[in-house]
């Protein structure tokens, strides 16, 4: 369970997050919406330790992450790309990381085949493509066996036959009993992937509830979700 609980955030005088709360529940997909700059990234980065809120608390199983016993064997993420150095391979990145964490390498070469990316471990980061970029990501998350995986943009450079793998390999994480977390642009690959959906527009929550609740009447996703953030969008759903 991850549990976002009336987090405020501030820069210098500027408002980012303005006591936002939802929660992300095992056994389902949450996608996590909002224009750019609307506080997605930052709500994340709270989550996941690399900043602090202002006030408000982001827990995941009931506790900050600093406080997680085992960090990468309880939450699993992909922020921002896939932070790797671009002189190392695939698989060499993934070895480093399982090393830090006391993991074995055999794991490693499990999670490559995960994601489709046993041909190419032994390539240079450099060299891959940006929907490589997110399989390695995406396998770095894994390498804990995490029931709970948070991903930005998990799609984004994937051909469509990926796409359709992440989404296959992200439902069923979640028919499991896992907790999914995403955030994306793709509209129309989110309503086919998600149960539930958090739309934050400049740093409020504008919708939080099942896919079927938050669409209402309108006819998709992306049409519910222009109308929600929209200048002039009314009350939360």
């Amino acid at each position: 369970m991850l549990t976002i609980n009336n987090l405020v955030k501030y820069r210098g005088t500027q408002e980012i997050l303005s006591g936002i709360s939802f929660k992300a529940r095992p056994g389902r997909v949450t996608g996590f919406l909002g224009p750019n700059g609307a506080g997605k990234s930052s709500t994340l980065r709270i989550l996941l330790g690399l900043d602090r809120a202002t006030s408000g608390s982001a827990l995941i199983n009931g506790k900050p992450f600093a406080e997680l016993h085992n960090p990468l064997a309880t939450v699993g993420a992909a922020l921002d790309g896939f932070g790797a150095h671009r002189m190392r391979t695939g698989r060499a990145h993934l070895r480093w990381i399982a090393r830090a964490s006391g993991l074995s390498r055999s794991r490693v070469e499990e999670v490559l085949e995960i994601v489709g990316l046993t041909n190419v471990a032994g390539k240079r980061i450099g060299n891959y493509s940006l929907g490589m970029g997110r399989r390695l990501g995406l396998a770095a998350a894994l390498l804990g066996d995490p029931k709970i995986l948070v991903l930005d943009e998990p799609v984004n450079g994937l051909d469509p036959e990926g796409i359709r793998w992440i989404r296959t390999f992200l439902r069923e994480r979640a028919e499991s009993g896992n907790t999914v977390l995403l955030s994306s642009h793709l509209m129309g690959e989110l309503e086919e992937t998600v149960d539930d959906v958090v739309i934050i527009n400049h740093g409020k929550i504008v919708a939080n509830g099942t896919l079927k609740e938050v669409i209402g009447n309108h006819s998709t996703l992306e049409e519910a979700f222009f109308a929600l953030t929209s200048k002039n969008a009314g009350d939360v759903v």
